[in-house]
């Protein structure tokens, strides 16, 4: 009954082709919507992938800092060291600076380390430094600072520290002239405006700091969450290790909640088009109600009829999610291996989109998707099954 049922209403009737065509649209509606949050998703979360991936690398995995400075030494980095072999440790030495060339003047975070473990953690220093390794009072600029003043490689350019030192009758910051050798570009200005690195031995003369002392240690991990927790309980008093994810919280809540706010809106294109399913199915229910109180007194029980009519809409709408779910990824798929939408290389470090699909995504998708369309199917079935049989074959 159900079977025959179904087949019977799905085919195109010429007396009613409006019955049809809302559920072509229906169909269609569906699709699309399925697609085009599939791939908006996508591009979220690509988008979040590529600065979470440039964040990762500028902030560093984990961070282990001091609540006084220079009270780290090189006997906690060998401690540290031998008990978590499968990490990599460059201790540091950081402070505030102003960056000075000819009339121009540029803040800049200073960082003293040794280029050699540096290397090992950082890929952005290590592509910078592949033909020269900075020693002495050499300095490597970020490319927006070095960008702005213009420098030429060997260049010197003078870093005002704001460490005092005595000049005449009055106290003057600290100057020293470095030698410009080289300079990064992480992809993101915020940092190669902001970030040069410097030796850490040079950098601790003219700050004062014993020989073997350091600020804090970056540290290199492939799974930063859970050895975070492990070296929190081996560090000494007044020292903690941070996550790149804790130092950029708000940032990436701003991102999260952007990609919610987009998927509700996108999720309302499929609850539109469902209300397609449901005035097709009522246009049905409403041009054969005779034939169901037919049915209906011919011994059909109302569970066969109700089960027929949300069958038809389950299919209606099924057949939407399984061809919205091709259109999807199959656009995924084309919007990241062709440079269709252009994009500014030296900005996003791509052309392409960065296309990414979370499962998690796909799978809250298809849930909603699936539990729009049941919800539209059940009405009408439910209102089918209704017919009163009496008034419907005295009138009709």
């Amino acid at each position: 009954m159900v079977k025959y049922l179904l087949f019977k209403y799905l085919r195109f009737d010429k007396s009613q082709p409006f019955i049809t065509l809302s559920a072509i649209l229906a169909f269609l509606g569906v699709s699309v919507g399925l697609m085009v949050l599939i791939i908006a998703m996508a591009i979220m979360n690509g988008f979040d992938k590529e600065f979470e991936r440039k964040l990762f690398t500028m902030n560093y995995p984990i961070t282990i800092i001091s609540y006084m400075k220079g009270s780290i030494d090189d006997s906690d980095v060998i401690r540290l060291k031998e008990q978590f072999k499968e990490l990599k440790f460059s201790p540091y030495i950081s402070t505030q600076a102003i960056v000075k060339h000819g009339n121009k003047l540029e803040g800049s975070l200073l960082f003293g380390v040794n280029f050699d473990y540096e290397k090992q953690i950082n890929s952005v220093v290590k592509e910078a430094l592949i033909n020269t390794t900075p020693s002495g009072f050499e300095i490597l600029l970020g490319k927006g600072i070095a960008d702005d003043f213009a420098l030429s490689l060997n260049e010197k350019v003078t870093m005002l520290f704001m460490q005092l030192s005595a000049g005449g009758l009055v106290s003057m910051p600290t100057m020293k002239r470095f030698n410009y050798v080289a300079n990064f570009s992480s992809g993101l200005i915020a940092y190669d405006k902001a970030y040069s690195y410097t030796d850490v031995n040079a950098l601790a003369k003219i700050l004062g700091y014993e020989s073997g002392r350091y600020d804090g240690i970056h540290i290199y991990s492939d799974n930063p969450k859970s050895d975070i927790v492990k070296l929190n309980q081996n560090l000494s008093p007044g020292q903690r290790a941070i996550g790149w994810w804790e130092q950029n919280g708000n940032f990436f809540s701003a991102l999260e909640l952007e990609k919610r706010a987009l998927f509700i809106v996108l999720m309302l294109i499929i609850l539109v088009a469902s209300l397609n399913i449901i005035s097709s199915l009522l246009m049905t229910v409403m041009n054969r109600r005779q034939e169901i109180a037919l049915l209906l007194a011919l011994g059909a029980s109302k569970s066969e009829i109700k089960k027929s009519f949300f069958t038809q809409g389950v299919v209606i709408g099924g057949s939407g999610i399984i061809f919205g779910l091709i259109l999807g990824l199959f656009g995924v798929w084309l919007l990241g291996s062709f440079d269709i939408v252009n994009l500014p290389a030296d900005v996003y470090g791509s052309s392409k989109l960065p296309m990414e699909l979370a499962l998690s995504d796909l799978a809250m998708i298809l849930i909603g998707a699936i539990v729009i369309v049941l919800l539209s199917s059940y009405y009408p079935a439910k209102k089918a099954s209704n017919v009163d049989i009496l008034t419907t074959l005295r009138n009709e």
